[in-house]
């Protein structure tokens, strides 16, 4: 039976596991503080365009809700099991597929997808919220799921990735992701490759790169290695979701690396040292990834040379980045969204939003952004 464990931030699984034996050594392992919030000079804001609230999320719990746009109708989930479509601020429809939900909302080709913690996925129609389907799954559903090419994609938390028929919910292909002994809780979402192709990132260190229709493997490739001694120390699990741009694929793994694939080749371009269980933001001309330590670090996107580095927001539990237009965008445990300088590191900007930042979303050039007490919001350049 596999071991999962639940990481808010890095150190708190090093503390854990110092911790068990605290009490006999008489050692006191304490977390490290956040920095304080730097003094800048506001040279950019970002301004609101829609907001909703629903129940709060567990703190520690790997649980990435999202609010969802279809059709200019923003869909939301609630941890409650509530399900609801507003387009401004009318309410077109709410309903409650379960007691509760643990993933959610994907909504695309007029379907609206929520998971729930007994393995339950649930395909609502966009327009009345009437349920169109639902089926049992393996394990429970921690992340969104991807809606392409008429398939459901989703990732139960034993390792089993599921493909659902969009309109009846028959299941087309399952593939299951290889066992680890140890492994932090929760899986990233998929990923299109292209218009047949998905990557799935797994806790052995490795990408699967699916034929979204047959479910067939059509490569893998290893991104992360780690050579710790202990079972803690060797964890490498991509839990953030791989970054696609152009003929390039960006990942970033748990005390291992942030790596660059040619798909192309399927050949790594280049790897360096890095710690986050957080998708990385990507641009034309770099990587940027929010380590652990709460560190943020800029990368040539071709050769992998460190552009700039800051840690200005150590230990501020940062969520991962985004690239909104010309700012880098990046959340913490106090709900405050920084706004960065791309080229230079400089914080320019914050926002505030309530609770701690779970996750950032750029599309169609807007900012959704969910934290733990259940505020979803998004937010555009002025």
């Amino acid at each position: 039976m596999k071991n999962i464990v639940k990481i808010p931030f890095a150190f708190t699984l090093l503390s854990i596991a110092l911790l068990g034996c605290s009490s006999k050594s008489g050692i006191k392992v304490e977390e490290p503080k956040p920095n304080p919030l730097p003094k800048i000079q506001v040279t950019q804001q970002l301004k609101p365009v829609f907001q909703t609230s629903v129940s709060s999320s567990p703190k520690h719990d790997p649980l990435r809700y999202q609010l969802d746009r279809f059709d200019g109708v923003y869909y939301s989930v609630d941890p409650d099991g509530k399900v609801a479509a507003t387009n401004g601020k009318n309410k077109l429809w709410e309903v409650r597929p379960s007691k509760a939900l643990t993933a959610g909302v994907s909504v695309g080709q007029g379907v609206a997808i929520v998971g729930n913690r007994q393995g339950q996925i649930f395909a609502l129609d966009a327009k009345t919220g009437q349920t169109l389907w639902q089926q049992q799954l393996t394990g429970s559903i921690l992340s969104p799921a991807l809606i392409f090419q008429n398939r459901v994609v989703s990732i139960s938390n034993d390792g089993t990735v599921f493909a659902n028929d969009v309109r009846s919910g028959q299941l087309i292909w399952t593939f299951d992701l290889p066992d680890t002994s140890l492994r932090v809780r929760g899986y990233a979402a998929p990923t299109v490759i292209d218009d047949r192709t998905i990557a799935v990132a797994s806790a052995n260190g490795y990408v699967y790169a699916l034929d979204v229709i047959t479910g067939v493997p059509n490569w893998q490739r290893r991104v992360a290695v780690n050579d710790g001694r202990g079972d803690i120390q060797r964890l490498i699990d991509i839990d953030g979701q791989p970054v696609v741009i152009g003929d390039k694929m960006v990942t970033v793994s748990f005390q291992g690396q942030v790596t660059v694939v040619d798909l192309t080749s399927q050949q790594v371009l280049w790897s360096e040292k890095a710690s986050s269980l957080n998708s990385p933001a990507v641009d034309n001309q770099a990587v940027y990834v929010a380590n652990t330590d709460g560190s943020l670090v800029a990368y040539d996107l071709y050769n992998g040379n460190k552009l700039w580095e800051t840690d200005e927001l150590a230990h501020r539990g940062l969520s991962n980045p985004v690239v909104l237009g010309n700012i880098l965008v990046v959340g913490d445990y106090e709900g405050v969204l920084h706004l960065i300088d791309p080229a230079t590191g400089k914080i320019n900007g914050r926002e505030k939003t309530s609770g701690d930042v779970r996750t950032l979303r750029v599309e169609d050039n807007l900012l959704y952004v969910a934290t733990t007490k259940g505020n979803f919001s998004v937010w555009q350049t002025p």
